[in-house]
């Protein structure tokens, strides 16, 4: 063995531990209602909760889970306020060497349309996403070394940054070596995502058969490189329904706990994917279905456990599925997804070329009036990731409740933009969402500050952020 594949051995010992992760859950079976209130008042503190802690929480039944939701939108309030961030995916390329058996990229699908953008497609794509109005873009493309490499996806970065105003990309891509995610950084990728999909072995090795995607230690690994690489803001997740979602949980706020334990950061981001259909998968029904009632509890848990992370829920999940965990912990959602290549510019739905089905067909439009109408804040600001709110300082700030006043403050610069370059059928509810933020914020400098920043605004200035 070398000393690099003893490396990511070692990680993944560390970073999982198998046998822990299961005695948890099950030694705290039948928690007391008294140790579940000590915890929700432990969350309220807004330090996080201890992976036993978390084990308990997920083991907790009716009623009592209607407790750990209210506290769940309790911390979410304290962190962030109100504010609702919206992005869109960017679909770069669907052919892929895996054999992903939940995902219609999957080498062995017969059925799907296989694309990658060129450079000039993508910035269209992109382009077509700025109109809409959308400032943050998640970059995402199968695994394929002749096809979306480093390379490709470099120029891809480089281009849509110098001929768009899309403000800050993130990416969604395969595990890479720290070389290349140097040079990711260096151009500008905000949140690095690596999914690890399950976190069970025996499951993972059984879901990926075939391709570079079959080794699990190198995967479980990546965010270790990304660190290496100057990557401070990290995005995890498990794909829920491909094993016990207690343990998918467990396991997620072990690699959490993982990477601020021996780094100092906590994940920026935790991704909530429930699996979902896809063109050519084996897959014709969920191994491990989680129902809507566990997908609420597990997005609270997510809050609770990592406070200071942006849960993220995707548009696999139908409207009034969405609108629940707004209030449950829900911090970050995307609207208008389309999960294939080239997608937004042909303006259709090409499931053959998908990588999985969505639930929510909603237009940007709609769902900022929808999250605006139920007294949430819609946000499309990037600003912490240029002004170097990243990582640690990130945490730290959101953890002592300071960052919620920059959220309030860009929330309302970034929607008037929308509302004054992008907006149809949402202007009122904009309007409306900016006096109703304005009206929260109790410094009167910094309420004198934004408002004179939205005069600049309707005089035609654009990317005024704090």
């Amino acid at each position: 063995m070398s000393r690099e594949d003893a490396t990511v051995a070692e990680k993944k010992a560390m970073i999982i531990d198998i046998n822990r992760i299961s005695a948890l859950l099950l030694n705290n079976e039948r928690p007391s209602n008294t140790i579940v209130e000590i915890i929700l008042d432990k969350a309220l503190k807004l330090k996080g909760l201890t992976l036993e802690d978390v084990a308990i929480l997920l083991n907790v039944r009716a009623p009592l889970r209607e407790a750990i939701l209210k506290t769940a939108g309790e911390v979410k309030q304290a962190v962030f306020g109100r504010r609702i961030v919206l992005f869109a995916p960017l679909y770069l390329s669907n052919e892929c060497v895996n054999n992903c058996l939940y995902c219609g990229f999957r080498i062995e699908n017969r059925e799907a349309a296989r694309k990658t953008l060129s450079v000039e497609e993508a910035v269209r794509e992109a382009k077509t996403l700025e109109a809409k109005g959308y400032k943050r873009v998640l970059l995402v493309t199968a695994e394929n070394p002749s096809k979306s490499n480093i390379d490709y996806i470099l120029k891809v970065v480089e281009a849509i940054y110098r001929e768009t105003d899309i403000r800050i990309l993130h990416l969604n891509a395969a595990p890479m070596p720290v070389d290349d995610l140097k040079r990711l950084k260096v151009a500008g990728i905000g949140v690095l995502q690596v999914f690890q999909e399950t976190y069970h072995p025996e499951t993972y090795a059984m879901m990926h058969p075939s391709g570079r995607k079959k080794d699990y230690s190198y995967r479980l690994s990546a965010m270790d490189r990304a660190v290496d690489a100057g990557f401070d803001d990290l995005g995890i997740g498990a794909l829920l329904g491909l094993y016990d979602w207690r343990f998918e949980v467990l396991a997620t706020i072990a690699h959490a706990r993982y990477l601020n334990e021996r780094y100092g950061i906590w994940p920026h981001t935790i991704s909530v994917p429930r699996l979902r259909p896809a063109v050519g998968s084996p897959l014709t029904e969920t191994p491990f279905p989680v129902s809507d009632e566990e997908f609420k509890l597990i997005v609270a848990i997510y809050r609770l456990a990592v406070p200071t992370a942006g849960v993220v829920v995707s548009t696999r999940e139908g409207a009034d599925l969405r609108r629940e965990v707004l209030a449950l912990g829900a911090s970050q959602i995307s609207a208008g997804s389309k999960t294939e290549p080239g997608g937004y510019e042909e303006d259709e739905e090409h499931y053959e070329a998908a990588q999985f089905a969505t639930d929510d067909h909603r237009t940007l439009d709609e769902v900022i009036e929808d999250v605006a109408a139920l007294g949430y804040m819609p946000s499309l600001c990037t600003s912490c990731y240029r002004a170097g709110r990243t990582g640690s300082g990130f945490h730290d700030m959101a953890s002592s409740g300071a960052i919620k006043d920059y959220c309030s403050a860009n929330a309302a610069l970034t929607l008037k933009e929308y509302m004054l370059d992008s907006a149809s059928d949402s202007v009122d509810a904009c309007e409306e969402a900016i006096e109703r933020e304005l009206g929260e914020i109790t410094d009167e400098k910094l309420k004198a500050g934004v408002r004179e920043r939205l005069l600049r605004i309707e005089a035609g200035e654009r990317d005024i952020y704090y």
